[in-house]
């Protein structure tokens, strides 16, 4: 007995010095983090920077080292705002660096699959049948111990024969070691076993005293052995989920997943370049934000359906609300958004009517715009903007409410969408009422976009848009001498500007110094003027051949004259413009020659 006590008090020590040990090590843990945070060595270079900036990138994120803050405070923006070079090697060196960080973190995200949603074996909950296994073990465990209770009453029935049993003591040694390996036999059968010895000897308890210590002795032997059966089984359990777990390691990770914007992939080549350097322009080059803004580009166009949207049939009856004509200058496409459409009361309806209507021409806006943004060339040196021309001409103007809620919406979806696809804004035909909306929405924009726009009046609104588009690619209504259809002329045929003074003729030769036929066509913007056109030979004994009469043109009459004149001898052929007003005029030519056919 003494040596049970002894082996009883001597097991506590062991723990308490292990609990020691433990409460040591978190005292080296709290103080190791300290040391770590001389962070405020370098503050004094904090008031370089705005403290509402260094407050919201602490918010972000802590641990940030702050030098990598002061290399992005030195990208700023453009003063010009002029189109920069998308040749990587041609970049500022802080802006590569950007691009580069850029790229990392896209990587990254392609590594994880963070642009996609997550396999459906991850997202799927743990399997249900473990719990009713566990389930049933419990009730297996309340049987066995019931079963327990049964010979425990047993032998406090009669406790005078239980006395210093050694078959007890050795039951509890047994208990504190570890249990043996586990017998080959099924326990289910040794527990039925045990219930009929225990059952048969119990009853023989009247009739042979000595049988029933035998019978007390066996039953609590064969009762103690179960819970170290349960001991056995129990690790066997855990085992199984370690298991799973170690073959879910082995499986080999997912390849990288691969992302596109309008059919180009994040990362693989130049174009690559092009697409990412947007997305930082349209954030100032802060690599986060940009990263955000590619994110949530990606996570729209899939919630929008944009690849099926391509191939959806909208209709065609906003075709001359919206379409594409001609180049600028530099070769960017140009598109023309024309809201005096509108004032057609039952196309106005059909559009805006009701929020399922406004739906459809929204997604019909981000279709024409995802059809045209595929036919730009994304290579470093290419064309991949385009300039907005935005006739304001018969608008129904701000007191349309559901106009106004459709253009809302279309303009957040493209400035958080589309970033750096406009190369220029234009406004023409800008009624008094566009300057007061202008000024509302201005402090919503930013510097960079509001630099792209240009307004012009009814007045200036032709003169506004030869400054960025040639003459021959305007089309016809908003001045210009592109016109459809098959034509003597086309977008190849240059056309020469002249400015004729107030008050003042001017006089445009067309020299002829073979058999031939000459053809011409100019118009004068405004009009309001008097035309005439005569043939004028080179020979001196020559008549002059008056092709068409003096007479005065209006806007109202013709907006393009075309004519022509054939003639088998040298010579010229003259036009007049007479500009009789007080404003100045914008005169528009060309002309050719074709042989003469006999």
């Amino acid at each position: 007995m003494a040596q049970e006590t002894l082996n009883s008090e001597s097991p506590p020590a062991a723990p308490a010095q292990e609990l020691s040990v433990v409460v040591e090590k978190p005292q080296v843990t709290e103080k190791e983090p300290q040391p770590s945070a001389p962070a405020p060595l370098p503050e004094p270079e904090v008031p370089e920077k705005p403290a509402v900036v260094a407050v919201e990138e602490e918010a972000v994120e802590v641990e940030k080292p702050k030098v990598e803050e002061k290399e992005e405070t030195k990208i700023t923006q453009s003063v010009s705002f002029k189109e920069e070079t998308n040749i990587a090697g041609e970049l500022p060196e802080p802006q590569k660096k950007a691009l580069d960080e850029l790229k990392q973190l896209i990587q990254e995200a392609l590594n994880n699959h963070e642009f996609t949603a997550k396999p459906e074996a991850e997202e799927k909950p743990v399997a249900e049948p473990e719990p009713k296994k566990e389930e049933e073990e419990n009730k297996e465990e309340k049987k066995e111990e019931k079963e327990e209770e049964t010979p425990a009453a047993a032998i406090s029935e009669e406790p005078k024969i239980v006395t210093d049993a050694p078959a007890a003591v050795e039951v509890k040694e047994e208990e504190n070691t570890p249990p043996p390996p586990p017998p080959a036999e099924a326990p289910a059968a040794e527990v039925v076993v045990v219930e009929t010895e225990v059952a048969e000897k119990a009853k023989a308890v009247d009739d042979d005293g000595a049988k029933t210590v035998e019978a007390i002795e066996e039953s609590v032997v064969a009762v103690a052995a179960p819970p170290a059966e349960k001991e056995k089984e129990e690790p066997s359990a855990e085992v199984a989920p370690q298991s799973e777990e170690t073959k879910e390691a082995q499986v080999p990770s997912p390849p990288p997943e691969e992302v596109s914007i309008w059919g180009i992939p994040l990362l693989a080549d130049e174009k690559s370049d092009v697409i990412l350097l947007k997305f930082l322009r349209a954030r100032d080059f802060k690599v986060k934000d940009a990263f955000a803004m590619i994110k949530n580009t990606v996570s729209w166009r899939k919630e929008f359906g944009i690849e099926t949207l391509l191939d959806e049939d909208l209709g065609n009856e906003l075709e001359k609300v919206v379409f594409m004509q001609g180049f600028d200058k530099e070769g960017h496409p140009v598109c023309y958004n024309v809201y005096g459409e509108f004032q057609n009361k039952e196309l106005y309806q059909n559009t805006f009517a009701d929020e399922e209507k406004r739906s459809k021409f929204l997604r019909w806006r981000i279709q024409f715009l995802e059809k045209s943004i595929r036919k730009l060339d994304f290579n470093p040196t290419g064309i991949n903007t385009m300039v907005q021309v935005n006739d304001l001409k018969n608008s129904p103007g701000p007191g349309k409410k559901e106009l106004r809620q459709a253009t809302n919406q279309a303009l957040n979806l493209l400035q958080d969408n589309y970033p750096e696809f406009v190369a220029k804004q234009v406004f023409i035909n800008v009624p008094w009422w566009y300057l007061a909306f202008n000024r509302m929405i201005s402090p919503f924009l930013t510097q960079r976009t509001k630099s792209k726009f240009v307004f012009a009046s009814p007045a200036k609104s032709a003169e506004t848009l030869f400054k960025y588009i040639a003459p021959e690619q305007v089309p016809v209504q908003y001045g210009g001498l592109s016109r459809e259809g098959e034509q003597e002329f086309s977008v190849a045929d240059a056309v020469t500007e002249v400015t004729i003074k107030p008050a003042a003729k001017h006089s445009v030769e067309f020299p002829i110094t073979e058999n031939c036929n000459l053809v011409w066509e100019l118009r004068v913007v405004g009009w309001e003027v008097n035309y005439g056109a005569e043939f004028v030979p080179t020979a001196e004994d020559g008549y002059t051949v008056i092709v068409s009469k003096t007479r005065k043109v209006s806007s109202v009459d013709e907006t393009v004259i075309s004519d022509s004149f054939k003639t088998g001898e040298p010579g010229k052929v003259v036009l007049t413009i007479d500009n009789q007003t007080s404003k100045k005029k914008k005169l528009l030519y060309r002309s050719k020659t074709k042989p003469c056919s006999d």
